[in-house]
């Protein structure tokens, strides 16, 4: 079993409540990742909910998780439809909420509407061999998440305030090569540094406040390209939008983002 399957695991208790245990390999300083922390959320809908893919979810992050420290995850199935399936899920650390999240669930197979599409193109970066894995010293954060994820970014966007432009762009994939999903896609929407990094230069911790990910279909094996840009920073609160794309050049996920620059 892969480490991102194995560390996701989730079991069931007798008053019905999903628990196990959060990593502390997937933490971005002290803190457990947010998109890590709601990858253990999918997978309990996944024991709940019938149809396959995830399709819409937002997560309010309401306290920094705990690493190395048991979890209880609640899920209530809202609506069963043909097509959709709505649900909503919370978990628990030491007796406190720590995310809140909202979810539509589909099945990104099939069709269920209007065949006219409507194409979003990825931006032109350097190939994957070209680019620079993500490190922590370029953010002055430890990053032991990185030994679990090959984040690899555009040589021009690396160093901290070089670009003066507000965009990260790069390749992302798990080590030991587990192919892309669906699921994984969420992790990927919050894996990468801050976009202002490239104009404000190091930010340590930017602490996510809600996180929206519309997954548009399942993607191709493979490396999965990002970009993600600030849309608007002020007083400390930022917007930042992204997109994820597949090996086939498909776009696969877009995000949008409420989260904070500390000082």
């Amino acid at each position: 079993m892969h480490f991102f399957d194995e560390e996701t695991i989730v079991a069931q208790s007798p008053d019905g409540l999903w628990q196990g245990t959060v990593s502390p390999e997937w933490n971005i300083g002290d803190n457990p990742n947010g998109g890590y922390l709601l990858s253990l959320i999918t997978s309990a809908f996944s024991h709940e909910v019938s149809h396959p893919d995830p399709i819409s979810i937002t997560t309010h992050y309401l306290r920094p998780g705990i690493p190395d420290t048991e979890f209880q995850i609640k899920v209530d199935v809202l609506r069963v439809g043909r097509t959709l399936t709505n649900a909503r899920a919370t978990l628990f650390q030491e007796g406190k909420s720590r995310l809140e999240v909202t979810a539509v669930y589909g099945d990104l197979s099939e069709s269920v509407g209007v065949e006219n599409s409507i194409h979003m193109r990825p931006p032109i970066i350097p190939s994957e061999a070209q680019c620079v894995d993500r490190s922590g010293d370029l953010q002055g954060i430890k990053l032991p998440i990185m030994n679990r994820l090959n984040v690899r970014l555009h040589p021009d966007q690396i160093s901290p305030g070089r670009t003066g432009a507000p965009v990260i762009s790069g390749w992302i994939g798990f080590k030991n090569d587990r192919a892309p999903d669906a699921r994984a896609l969420l992790l990927f929407c919050d894996a990468f540094p801050p976009s202002p990094f490239g104009l404000l230069g190091n930010v340590g911790w930017a602490p996510t406040v809600e996180l929206t990910v519309h997954i548009r279909q399942r993607p191709a094996p493979g490396w999965i390209l990002g970009e993600f840009k600030t849309d608007h920073l002020a007083g400390g609160r930022m917007i930042e939008s992204g997109a994820l794309w597949d090996s086939s050049g498909s776009l696969v996920a877009q995000s949008r983002q409420l989260g904070l620059i500390l000082n």
